[in-house]
């Protein structure tokens, strides 16, 4: 798919670079790999392939490598995210933030070698705020729910006014 076509009109699947031209994330913390179904402002179905090559295994845990459930939960964000990027032409000019969790469960661990399917659903849609239910399966089997909140904010912060310079006490 060519990543500059990557609009709600035209996908049901995104390979990593059309991801990519949607969330601004980037190495180590893009934490999805492929999209595989799309309903436009309804769900979203994400995979991530987890290989002992991701970073956070380094240390958790050392001889029993263990995804961390916060990054699995950011994954099924970033989902949600790709599906609420993907109505706003300008995408460019904002970022998806997360603002908040409810109800989050963690069922099983998530190992090197396994496959995550993210499904998320919305809950409610507002102009620039999205609520979602979420589930991360292993092999068919729930590892990790949650309800997640973002929200769409602009992705350059205005400058703040620079302090007045101390006065000199000489």
């Amino acid at each position: 798919m060519d990543t500059q076509t990557a609009t709600p009109e035209n996908f049901q699947q995104l390979d990593i670079a059309a991801i990519m031209s949607i969330l601004p994330h980037r190495f180590p913390f893009l934490l999805i790999d492929r999209v595989v179904e799309v309903v436009r402002r309804e769900r979203i179905a994400a995979i991530k392939n987890v290989t002992i090559n991701e970073p956070f295994f380094q240390g958790h845990f050392p001889g029993y490598p263990v995804m961390p459930g916060v990054l699995v939960i950011e994954a099924m964000a970033q989902a949600g995210a790709c599906l609420l990027l993907t109505e706003f032409p300008d995408r460019d000019e904002h970022l998806a933030f997360f603002t908040g969790i409810e109800r989050a469960k963690f069922r099983r661990p998530v190992v090197p070698g396994d496959q995550i399917r993210f499904e998320v659903k919305v809950l409610n849609w507002r102009s620039k705020a999205c609520r979602m239910e979420g589930t991360a399966k292993v092999d068919g089997k729930l590892a990790c729910e949650a309800v997640i909140m973002c929200q769409l904010v602009p992705r350059h912060r205005q400058a703040a006014a620079s302090p007045a310079p101390a006065a000199s006490t000489e």
